[in-house]
C-alpha cells in the first residue's frame, strides 16, 4: 500500500523545484520561517524539522543554494494543506512562488485529491492564478488554536 516514489524535479530556466528532502537547507527554511514570515515568527527549529519530516516538502533552488520553500500536509488520498509557502526576497516578482504552487498541484503523489487548502494574508493573486478560491462556505470550517498559541 505504501509506495515509494523517486524525488520529484522540475526545471524552469536556472532554478529547479525538487522533493528530495536531502537537498533542504533547513537553516535556510527555519530562518526565514521563524525570523521573516508573519505567520510563525518564533517558530522553534525542532518545531521546523518534525514539520519538514512528516509534510511533503518541495525546494526552490538557483543552483545549489536554497531560496524558497513550500510544504504540503497531507493523507495522499483526499486532503492536502499547502503551507509555509515562502521566495527569498531578491528572488521574488519572476513568478516563482506560482511555479511552485504548480509543481505541488502536478506532483503525482497528490493527485486525485479531493480538496487542496491554503491560508494567507497577502498573497491571494498567486494562488487565485492556480484555481484557488476563497472558501464558499467558511461557515462550515472551523479551527482550534493549540496550548501555547496565541490567535492572531
Amino acid at each position: 500500500m505504501n509506495q515509494v516514489h523517486e524525488p520529484q524535479e522540475w526545471q524552469q530556466g536556472e532554478y529547479t523545484v525538487s522533493t528530495d528532502k536531502s537537498r533542504l537547507n533547513i537553516e535556510t527554511v527555519h530562518t526565514f520561517i521563524s525570523r521573516d514570515s508573519y505567520w510563525a515568527q518564533g517558530r522553534k527549529r525542532e518545531t521546523m524539522e518534525r514539520a519538514i519530516a512528516h509534510s511533503e516538502c518541495f525546494g526552490l533552488y538557483r543552483g545549489e543554494e536554497q531560496v524558497g520553500f513550500a510544504r504540503v500536509v497531507t493523507d495522499y488520498a483526499t486532503f492536502a494543506w499547502i503551507a509555509d509557502v515562502f521566495v527569498l526576497p531578491p528572488h521574488r516578482g519572476q513568478g516563482l512562488a506560482q511555479w511552485v504552487i504548480e509543481c505541488i498541484l502536478a506532483h503525482p503523489k497528490l493527485q486525485g485529491l479531493r480538496r487542496f487548502v491554503l491560508a494567507t494574508r497577502d498573497a491571494h493573486e498567486v494562488y487565485r492564478r492556480s484555481g484557488f478560491a476563497e472558501l464558499e462556505a467558511p461557515e462550515r470550517w472551523m479551527s482550534r488554536i493549540g496550548p501555547g498559541y496565541e490567535q492572531k
